[in-house]
């Protein structure tokens, strides 16, 4: 499996082959509408024994796990895509589809189809019963979010509504844990077929409308009352005024928890990766390995790896916010943005999981069903601040920007400029759309339909999980992309030796190519290793920071200032501020490129994405400052410092 910038993987990959013996069913598959707690329920039988790839030959994830069984069997479960009916009409759809019916000769049919149904919306989601049962495999239909149905008065009888569906009925709720037992006894068991049926012609909608209501109607199906604080939530978060201000207030609260929260943390392991690089450091004897290890390793994978607390902060609040179905309504409001564009709400799913990375929310854009729009949104992705670009905005705004008050203890200076280049970046995109939208890719405007799910506390469970794995995700950048980078940038910094010695860090190898690309980006007001971190970053945009980490620990001048420091005595801060505009607007990443190439199928609109892309970060710069206004008199006071 090819790993994707922060994504699990964009390559092509073969079925996950599961260890230990598998009694039958071999393969599980989890199917169910968008927003019925499928994956959450994937995520409480699987836990942490889970893959991610993608179906061989398209972009579709598959995410893939493992469910123990009591008797210490292990079953193999696959979660595929959400689907309303078994008449596809996306890529995401179409592979549901293909697995379900077993069409797909890359993967298994599977000898069990658990089916996950919202109980509070059942009225509109048993529709889907009906072509899944009519396939013939043992089904299980689970009634998710019980303790939801229940506290709202709502009511339905499993037993009536197993006899009339012919199948087993299990009540559940996938976030406290509730009823999971008979998912696993469903599993274990022999688990017979769907027993016959009438069934309704299944791409009817209406037929199937009505079979489902008088299914449900039978099985003594009372859907819950709405809560009062619901329609009073969303009297606030989707008027059309009050709306968008409270979701900037949440959006400035995120970024200002960012830059104080996790500074406790950072400083903990800036103090960790000191006193580990000294004590190594003062145990090996001098060599070279000890010089790899140091200057090489030390120096600059320690220098991204204290950016993790801000990372896994950033993906707290947005797992809060859309496990508590807040996002939900933040893409409604958001629509009316989009329709100004020539976009649709669709299109607002995928640029929010752009910031976290532009491969997922590239690949998540297969949901929208006209191509134009689509393309669109692939080309507008990488404007969006991903994760990857946190950790070298929070370096440059951190040395050079004071952290005073704007708005007193509620918004900080640092906050603000950190908000600012996510609104550059934004804005960057809505620009770029309507240019789109009005040139080459003009298009009728689509409705947009998404159906609201209930307001919920998000589980402690669900959200460990996911800064396990955005955890798991950045470390393992850390340790293969960054850390091979920095090894080859010792290697090239060592190279060619000057009488059995390293030479000096500017007349090596690597700085010779920094020293090449100087004349270039010296308009910028970068200097020729900021050039080399440029290069770098195209594996991975937070690798500037080990570069350049790296490149200060192997100087003798600057070995002792520590990154920040180095950075104010090389940039102005108009060279600052422009090494912030560049990476908020260049395409540093090969993986996004890869994966625009495959879904626009050429390179036609990749090439023009970086192009463009790259002269609006050129041509972005801000007019630099003389030499002697390099460093204020009293310089702002810099985070604690990590020094080798």
């Amino acid at each position: 499996m090819s790993e994707c910038g922060d994504c699990h993987g964009c390559g092509a990959a073969s079925v996950v082959e599961f260890p230990g013996p598998l009694a039958s069913p071999k393969i599980v598959a989890l199917a169910g509408p968008p927003n019925s707690g499928k994956t959450t329920l994937f995520n409480r039988l699987t836990g942490l024994r889970q893959k991610v790839a993608n179906f061989p030959g398209v972009t579709v994830e598959q995410h893939t796990g493992i469910a123990e069984l009591p008797d210490g069997r292990s079953v193999g479960i696959i979660d595929l895509p959400g689907l309303y009916s078994l008449s596809p009409q996306s890529e995401d759809e179409q592979v549901a589809h293909d697995v379900l019916t077993g069409e797909r000769p890359d993967t298994p049919r599977p000898e069990a189809i658990l089916l996950v149904l919202d109980s509070t919306n059942l009225s509109r989601h048993l529709m889907l019963a009906a072509p899944i049962l009519a396939l013939g495999v043992p089904t299980l239909i689970i009634l998710n979010m019980a303790d939801d149905l229940r506290n709202r008065g709502g009511h339905v009888d499993t037993r009536q509504l197993s006899a009339q569906l012919g199948a087993p009925v299990a009540l559940v709720s996938a976030r406290q844990g509730e009823g999971i037992d008979e998912v696993f006894e469903f599993l274990a068991s022999a688990m017979p077929a769907p027993a016959p049926m009438e069934l309704p012609v299944l791409h009817d909608v209406p037929k199937c409308r009505e079979w489902a209501g008088r299914v449900g109607s039978r099985a003594s199906y009372r859907p819950p009352v709405p809560p009062k604080w619901t329609r009073r939530l969303d009297s606030v978060f989707l008027h059309p005024v009050a709306g968008p201000l409270v979701f900037a207030v949440v959006v400035v609260a995120v970024f200002q928890t960012i830059f104080t929260a996790a500074v406790p943390l950072m400083d903990g392991l800036r103090w960790l990766f000191e006193v580990s690089g000294k004590w190594v450091a003062a145990t090996l004897p001098d060599s070279i390995f000890r010089s790899l290890l140091i200057e090489g390793v030390w120096s600059g994978v320690g220098s991204v790896v204290v950016f993790l607390p801000q990372v896994l902060f950033l993906f707290l609040f947005i797992g809060i916010l859309e496990d508590s179905g807040y996002l939900a309504r933040a893409a409604l409001i958001a629509d009316r943005t989009m329709a100004r564009v020539g976009l649709q709400g669709k299109s607002f799913i995928p640029l929010l999981s752009a910031y976290a990375c532009a491969v997922p929310a590239i690949l998540s854009t297969r949901t929208i069903e006209n191509k134009r729009d689509r393309f669109a949104t692939i080309l507008i992705a990488p404007f969006m601040t991903c994760s990857a670009r946190l950790p070298v905005y929070t370096l440059i705004i951190a040395a050079f920007l004071p952290n005073r008050p704007v708005l007193g203890p509620f918004l900080g200076a640092r906050a603000t400029a950190l908000l600012g280049l996510y609104l550059l970046g934004f804005l960057a995109a809505v620009v770029t759309a309507r240019v789109l939208k009005s040139s080459i890719l003009k298009s009728g405007h689509t409705p947009f339909l998404l159906e609201m799910p209930s307001y919920r506390w998000p589980t402690m469970r669900s959200i460990g999980l996911r800064l396990f794995d955005r955890a798991k995700v950045f470390l393992r950048r850390a340790g293969t992309v960054i850390l091979l980078v920095t090894v080859v940038l010792w290697i090239m910094a060592h190279l060619p030796p000057v009488n059995g010695k390293a030479p000096a860090i500017e007349d090596s190898l690597a700085g010779t190519v920094g020293r090449t690309l100087e004349p270039i980006i010296k308009p910028l007001g970068f200097n020729w290793k900021i050039g080399i971190g440029l290069v770098t970053s195209l594996a991975a945009r937070e690798t500037i920071i080990g570069t350049l980490g790296a490149i200060y620990g192997m100087d003798p001048e600057s070995h002792k200032l520590g990154l920040q420091k180095a950075l104010q005595h090389d940039l102005t801060p108009g060279g600052a501020v422009a090494l912030l505009v560049f990476f908020a607007f260049a395409m540093q990443c090969i993986s996004t490129i890869a994966v625009v190439r495959r879904e626009t199928g050429g390179w036609k609109w990749p090439i023009l994405q970086f192009t463009y892309m790259g002269v609006l970060a050129y041509g972005g710069r801000v007019p630099r400052r003389a030499p002697d206004q390099v460093i204020a008199a009293s310089p702002p006071p810099p985070l604690p410092e990590t020094r080798w």
